[in-house]
C-alpha cells in the first residue's frame, strides 16, 4: 500500500485512461479491535459492487472486463488492513492498479470512468501536512519524510548522504564537544554545499516544511554556504542523523506543536482582516461557488469537518438521508480545486472557525 503522494504522482494518476479507470474508495479503522473484520467486509462489498458495475455495463468489453478485475484481485492482495489508517483508495485499469492507505476517512464509493478518483487523495495529502527534516552531523546527513505522527527515512535526493573525513573519531567529537574545529574546514563547508544541493533538489519535486536539526555550528555552516535551508525552521539537536525514527519524532513534537499554533493564529488573523475587506467567505456553498471560479487565497478547513450536501444548480443544500444524490466528499472536492487554483489550503482544530461552521476562506476579489 502506497501513502505519499507526489505532485509528480498525482498528475500521473490524473492523466485519462482506456475506459473502464475504476475508483474504489471505503473507510477504514486504525486498529480498533474487531475493526479488521469490519473493514474487510466493507471492502469486500465494495470490490463486489465495482465488479457488477462492470458487468452491467455495455461500453466495456469481456477482454476489457477481465483484464480490470484481475488488477483489482491484484490490488486487493496489496491491502494490509492490520496496518489501515483512515480510509482505503484502490485504482484499478487496464493493465494496472495502486492502493492508497490515507489518514483522512473517505465516503464509501465504487466510480467507473476514463481517470482516477483523486480529490479524496489530494485532501488528506493536504490535511497531514507532510514535512521534511533534515539532520546533520559531521559525517552524515539524513532526510526524514513526517507527518501527523511519525516520521520515516527518506532516500529522495540520495540522501543519506556521508562524509569520510581523515582521522575523524565520531565518539571522540561527542565526548569533547570539538564542533567549532569540525566544522570550520573547506571539506566540511564543500560537504554541506552538496547537501544543500540535494536537498534543493527534494524540495523542488515535492515542496513541504523542512526542519533542520543539528549542532548549532552546523546549523550555521549550512545556512552560510547554502539557501534551501533559510528559510527552515532550525532544531539545534545533535545525534539525530545517527538515531532511530522515534527519537526524530520525540526531538520535533513540541517543535509541530508550536508551529502549528503560530500558523492557525496565522490563519485567523488573515480570516478576521478579510472579514474587513469584504473578502471573507464561509460555508461550503459559497466556497463551492468561489473555488469553482478560482477566486480562493486561502481555505481554511477544521480537520474533522465534513458535511452531505445536493447539487441544486447554483447551490448546494443539505441531503436528506438516503438521497441518491447526495455528495458526501464535497469537502475534498473544494480543497482540491482550491489547490488546483494557486490557493492555500490550511487545516486547523476542530472548533477554531466558530460561526464559519467548519470551513471559511479568504477570496482574492
Amino acid at each position: 500500500m502506497e501513502h505519499a503522494l507526489s505532485p509528480a504522482t498525482l498528475a500521473e494518476l490524473r492523466r485519462p485512461r482506456p475506459y473502464p479507470a475504476v475508483s474504489v474508495l471505503t473507510p477504514t479503522h486504525r486498529r480498533a479491535p474487531g475493526s479488521s473484520g469490519q473493514d474487510s467486509v466493507r471492502l469486500r462489498n465494495a470490490v463486489a459492487e465495482a465488479r457488477k458495475r462492470l458487468e452491467s455495463d455495455p461500453a466495456v468489453t469481456r477482454e476489457r472486463r477481465a483484464d480490470v478485475e484481475a488488477q483489482l484481485d491484484r490490488a486487493l492482495a496489496e491491502v494490509d488492513l492490520t496496518h489501515a489508517e483512515d480510509g482505503l483508495v484502490i485504482f484499478a485499469a487496464p493493465g494496472e492498479h495502486r492502493v492508497w492507505s490515507l489518514p483522512r476517512s473517505v465516503p464509501e464509493r465504487v466510480v467507473l470512468a476514463d481517470t482516477f478518483l483523486t480529490r479524496n487523495l489530494v485532501s488528506a495529502q493536504a490535511a497531514e501536512r507532510p514535512f521534511w527534516v533534515l539532520s546533520l552531523a559531521a559525517d552524515r546527513v539524513t532526510l526524514w519524510s513526517g507527518g501527523p505522527d511519525r516520521v520515516v527515512e527518506d532516500h529522495s535526493g540520495g540522501f543519506p548522504l556521508v562524509h569520510v573525513r581523515e582521522n575523524f573519531d565520531a565518539e571522540r567529537q561527542m565526548q569533547i564537544g570539538d564542533q567549532p574545529s569540525i566544522y570550520a574546514d573547506e571539506g566540511m563547508r564543500q560537504f554541506l554545499r552538496e547537501v544543500d544541493t540535494a536537498v534543493s533538489t527534494v524540495l523542488r519535486d515535492q515542496p513541504r516544511p523542512l526542519y533542520v536539526t543539528g549542532a548549532q555550528a552546523a546549523l550555521s555552516l549550512l545556512d552560510e554556504v547554502g539557501s534551501a535551508a533559510k528559510s527552515a525552521v532550525q532544531v539545534p539537536h545533535g545525534g539525530l542523523a545517527h538515531a532511530g525514527p522515534d527519537a526524530v519524532w520525540q526531538a520535533l513534537q513540541p517543535v509541530l506543536e508550536a508551529e502549528a499554533h503560530k500558523d492557525t493564529a496565522s490563519v485567523m488573523r488573515e480570516l478576521t482582516s478579510a472579514r474587513g475587506h469584504k473578502t471573507f467567505a464561509a460555508g461550503v456553498d459559497e466556497l463551492w461557488l468561489s473555488a469553482r471560479e478560482g477566486r480562493v487565497r486561502l481555505l481554511a478547513v477544521e480537520e474533522n469537518y465534513r458535511t452531505t450536501v445536493r447539487d441544486q444548480g447554483d447551490h448546494l443544500v443539505p441531503a436528506e438521508p438516503g438521497d441518491l444524490d447526495a455528495r458526501d466528499d464535497i469537502v475534498d472536492e473544494i480543497v482540491e480545486q482550491c489547490l488546483e487554483t494557486g490557493a492555500e489550503v490550511r487545516f486547523v482544530p476542530d472548533g477554531t472557525l466558530g460561526d464559519a461552521n467548519g470551513i471559511a476562506g479568504v477570496l482574492r476579489y
